[in-house]
């Protein structure tokens, strides 16, 4: 019997009950896995890291294993002033990135000097049957050194080859005018076949940032 384990069995009581002396830094950092986790648990993929990139594409990773997916955006920092943050899906593993989608978007947003503030359905940026790139962004993101966004993209169900594939985004990003955006997308593909691949970029420019790609564990 290891030390790890004697230590556990003797901080359990009768009832089954760990006592916070069992669990130590020791104990959990020896574990490698929980075969029993609950659903909703995020499962790290694969990270992506930008630099000075134009796209970066996930081609693998989005399958019937998981019933949803999440990315979670990074400091997402444009090269360009005044760019958007993009994405779109493929299924074709990666050779076209064209599924049609109808969007909707709104904003909430507040200036550095608490001049204007607001809260506006912005019908700029959603999308009505088109297969172009949706932004992320429901305002640009601004280049200075300390300006940049942070975000994520829920994907549900994108192996489903009977419902179309719907999405959710939220996105926290600082524009060129110093205003702070707090943007909200969500839409679907409107597609029945399987989303096998997600590329992102920016709406003109390169980026730089960390994109992680996790699974949501089944229930």
């Amino acid at each position: 019997m290891g030390s790890i384990t004697r230590g556990l069995s003797n901080n359990i009581t009768t009832g089954g009950v760990i006592l916070p002396a069992g669990i130590t830094n020791s104990s959990v950092s020896a574990v490698t896995s929980f075969a029993n986790a609950s659903g909703g648990t995020l499962i790290l993929l694969s990270t992506q890291t930008a630099s000075n990139s134009a796209t970066i594409s996930f081609t693998s990773g989005l399958d019937s294993t998981y019933d949803a997916y999440e990315f979670k955006f990074i400091d997402i920092h444009p090269r360009s002033d005044g760019a958007f943050f993009q994405f779109n899906m493929s299924t074709d593993a990666g050779s076209n990135y064209n599924v049609t989608k109808t969007t909707t978007a709104f904003i909430a947003y507040h200036e550095e000097s608490d001049a204007s503030a607001g809260l506006a359905y912005d019908n700029n940026y959603d999308l009505a049957q088109s297969t172009a790139f949706q932004h992320l962004t429901t305002q640009s993101i601004g280049s200075d050194a300390d300006q940049s966004s942070g975000g994520y993209l829920q994907l549900f169900n994108p192996s489903s080859t009977t419902y179309v594939k719907h999405f959710i985004a939220r996105n926290s990003h600082s524009n060129p005018n110093d205003y702070l955006n707090d943007g909200f997308v969500a839409g679907y593909g409107n597609t029945t076949s399987a989303i096998n691949a997600i590329r992102f970029q920016m709406s003109t420019g390169n980026f730089d940032g960390v994109i992680k790609l996790y699974g949501v564990k089944k229930s």
